[in-house]
């Protein structure tokens, strides 16, 4: 058990340390303000597709596509719903209602998942599901929502802003290493070293562009959004967790694999969700304070849930 909670404090430890780097960065004025902007554009027109190009055409299918991946997306699109909904209710735009639906959906399962997968749950496999149900379904709906709504302001119809999305680096990575995993064509290594030093980059300027937007931003839950933000928080950390537990007891799964629906369904909100407002310039503070909120939150809710099945 020491060992686990060791391994849970390691995982949040090395988040909030690339992010104090950017905090600094940004608080000595060692980085012009446009470094958010650019750091955010490299991560999401190069870097984050080919990080998820590599993770998923090396994903062994026949093991992640399984009661993990149905509950994942179970507990994701339950939570999502519900925030749609209380969007609607609110009259929230649609970039918004995205932006907030991932902050309540959208877990955590790279930077903050994988080792956690490895040094808790005892694989990096397990967080695999996750990126998986998150690249290949949550992402594109959610993407095809943001760019339908920017091209219709800029004057484009809904069908054809609707297939423009199909565009986005993200998605089109996400397909592509979808075919090559199906395929089972093993990438080059002369191909495979550059894309893996690309990738390596993702993970860290996202961060850092996070930890900036702390220091330059408005300060976190000062400025607008406050409702969005905890209501996000508690369908993230408690409403998905108890889904996920709901779903995976009605599966019949108990012991380990009931910890890892758990568990990967406790984690916080991702960075991938800032990124994707500061992007598209749509609930940039909402999405900002709900990653910070939840990871900060999500600490004594993931050391509960290993307490309680592990």
């Amino acid at each position: 058990m020491i060992v686990l909670v060791l391994a849970v404090f390691e995982g949040f430890w090395t988040i909030g340390g690339v992010v104090a780097v950017g905090w600094f960065l940004a608080s000595r004025e060692l980085v012009p303000h446009a470094s958010i902007e650019a750091l955010s554009r490299v991560t999401f027109t190069v870097a984050t597709p080919v990080l998820l190009f590599t993770v998923i055409s090396a994903a062994p299918l026949g093991s992640v596509l399984g009661p993990h991946l149905v509950i994942t997306l179970g507990a994701a699109l339950t939570v999502a719903a519900v925030s749609v909904l209380l969007a609607r209710r609110w009259g929230v735009g649609p970039g918004e209602t995205v932006i907030g639906a991932f902050a309540a959906g959208y877990v955590n399962a790279g930077n903050l998942g994988i080792p956690i997968a490895v040094y808790v749950l005892g694989d990096a496999v397990y967080a695999t599901p996750v990126l998986l149900g998150q690249l290949l379904v949550l992402q594109p709906i959610g993407l095809a929502v943001l760019d339908s709504a920017d091209r219709q302001r800029a004057g484009q119809g809904r069908l054809r802003s609707v297939l423009a999305s199909g565009l986005n680096p993200l998605t089109v990575a996400s397909l592509l290493a979808l075919a090559v995993a199906a395929s089972g064509w093993q990438v080059p290594q002369g191909v495979r070293g550059p894309l893996d030093l690309i990738a390596g980059l993702a993970v860290p300027a996202m961060l850092l562009a996070y930890g900036m937007s702390l220091r330059w931003g408005p300060v976190p839950f000062v400025g607008g959004g406050r409702r969005e933000v905890v209501v996000a928080s508690v369908l993230k950390l408690i409403v998905m967790p108890l889904v996920a537990w709901g779903l995976a007891v009605a599966w019949g799964l108990e012991g380990h694999a009931l910890l890892v629906a758990v568990v990967t369904a406790a984690l916080p909100t991702a960075q991938n969700v800032f990124l994707l407002a500061t992007i598209y310039r749509r609930g940039e503070v909402v999405a900002r304070d709900a990653v910070f909120a939840t990871t900060m939150l999500s600490l004594p809710v993931v050391l509960a849930v290993v307490a309680l099945l592990g």
